[in-house]
């Protein structure tokens, strides 16, 4: 073992966390708790991983379930494509996960970091996970500026990460540099002074801790302006499923209509796509709820009004939407951008 590795299984065992899937060996709670925390932090996902566990203790169990319970336990944690991953893979494994590296690589939505995390963790392999901490620690602590998101990075930083993995006990060391660059190696004001690598590590002597590691595109965003319309039906409202290949595909919502730009209460109530969802003849009463509700996607950022509209429990307008029962709003699976507009508004 060198004594890069040394450092970081000697620094894991004193300041571990305590997490509940590192107390199994079951490729599939390893499995779900990876999937969950690929773009959650631990502290965020945590309840989550407890409660889709409670319901999908095994792959059967997830492989039986319908993909819209499935979608609804997902709630709340985004990126729902890797949700509907979760269940098309389980279908596929037919009640038993994969015991190889490539078989495991193969299910949907696993790539090359969640598949060593599994192996190594599971089947103690020797496989060396590369995530965002990985990254960061080894370019600080050799001082690497080669961009990670560059096809010779991402080579580089694979063989590196690699060559330090102690293959005598990957599962340990594995856990170790992902705590150590959770904890202690942190993106921002990362406390060097007490940091076990600190006498070595060449990004702090040349003073580059703050400017690594380097990446050479930065992530392109644009805005959208979503309108959403909560009808009120006596006891009813109305929602559809987003089928399309976007944002929250397989999640229902209220009726909607996206501009191209931010509009007023005015414009949005004289929009030709308004006017065609109510029948001839009918006048609801309309409210503006609340206006530019800002919600950050990874690539998107979304821009939100919430409209009420009501209508006499005979009104025939929405006709091309699913009715059901305000109480009955909590059964299906939607965004964040819903669920805290149903929690704050309607529940």
């Amino acid at each position: 073992m060198n004594v890069f590795s040394k450092v970081i299984v000697a620094w894991y065992k004193v300041n571990k966390r305590d997490l509940p899937w590192r107390e199994s060996k079951d490729p599939y709670l390893i499995w779900i708790s990876e999937i969950i925390l690929q773009q959650t932090r631990v502290v965020q996902g945590y309840n989550y991983y407890l409660r889709f566990i409670e319901r999908f203790p095994d792959i059967q169990t997830l492989a039986d379930a319908e993909e819209e319970e499935v979608m609804k336990y997902w709630q709340g944690l985004g990126y729902y494509s890797r949700a509907r991953n979760l269940h098309a893979a389980a279908i596929s494994m037919n009640g038993r996960f994969p015991k190889t590296y490539p078989g495991v690589l193969a299910l949907k939505g696993v790539g090359e970091y969640t598949a060593a995390a599994i192996c190594s963790l599971a089947y103690n392999m020797p496989c060396a996970v590369v995530d965002g901490n990985v990254y960061r620690v080894l370019s600080r602590y050799f001082g690497i500026d080669l961009p990670i998101d560059s096809t010779e990075g991402k080579k580089y930083f694979a063989s590196l990460a690699d060559e330090m993995l102690d293959k005598q006990q990957p599962a340990l060391y594995n856990q170790g540099i992902m705590d150590f660059g959770a904890l202690q190696c942190t993106p921002q004001s990362p406390d060097c002074t007490s940091c076990p690598l600190s006498e070595t590590c060449l990004g702090y002597a040349t003073g580059r801790v703050a400017k690594l590691p380097v990446k050479k595109y930065k992530v392109k965003s644009r805005d959208r302006f979503l309108n959403y319309i909560y009808v009120r039906v006596g006891a009813y409202t109305f929602i559809s499923k987003r089928t399309l290949n976007d944002i929250w595909q397989n999640l229902f919502e209220f009726p909607l209509i996206e501009t191209a730009t931010a509009v007023s209460e005015d414009e949005f109530l004289s929009l030709a796509d308004f006017q065609a969802m109510l029948a001839p003849g009918e006048e609801p009463l309309i409210r503006c709820v609340c206006r530019n509700v800002k919600h950050v996607l990874s690539h998107q950022v979304i821009y939100a009004n919430f409209y009420e509209v009501t209508l006499p429990e005979e009104s025939v307008s929405f006709s091309r939407y699913q009715k059901i029962r305000v109480n009955e709003l909590e059964q299906y699976a939607v965004s964040r951008l819903i669920h805290t507009f149903i929690e704050k508004y309607i529940s």
